[in-house]
């Protein structure tokens, strides 16, 4: 597991980047390029000013200490919480309140309209609420027969 680059968190808590050629970058922010499909996979370095400043092929790969920082900067900038159950709508009319139980507990979103479920691939769904938080479906089938009664009606 060598890589060409150094990670550590700064006295500020933000992340630096030191190449293999001693460059500096404080800052730096990790994203995902593919979130749903291969999160562990191809995750960007992306500095103060936008651009990409390093890059991470496989996160599985990097020793033990830099992946436990990407994941950290990762968790506290992906918010996504996965939907499990759909306990009840508000109304089959947008927009609507929703209770749902999500990987984090149970909680309220509000659908502003039909045009902000998206599908994921062949089961998958992502709903996005009226604050832009973006609520994850990892699998249609694999909800209760409620929930999926529930959903069809907005898909």
């Amino acid at each position: 597991m060598e890589t060409d680059f150094q990670l550590t968190r700064n006295a500020f808590g933000r992340l630096v980047l030191t190449t293999a050629a001693g460059d500096v970058c404080e800052g730096v922010v990790p994203v995902r390029a593919f979130p749903i499909a291969a999160p562990g996979e191809g995750i960007s370095l992306v500095g103060p000013d936008g651009h990409e400043a390093g890059w991470i092929e496989r996160l599985d790969r990097l020793p033990a200490p830099q992946r436990q920082l990407v994941e950290e900067e990762l968790d506290r900038r992906e918010f996504m919480p996965e939907i499990r159950r759909i306990r009840n709508v508000s109304s089959f009319a947008t927009p609507s309140t929703w209770q749902v139980d999500t990987d984090r507990g149970e909680t309220s979103l509000v659908l502003w309209g039909e045009e902000f479920i998206r599908r994921l691939g062949k089961s998958g769904l992502l709903i996005e609420d009226s604050h832009g938080i973006h609520f994850l479906v990892r699998d249609l089938n694999g909800l209760d027969v409620a929930s999926r009664k529930l959903l069809d009606r907005f898909l």
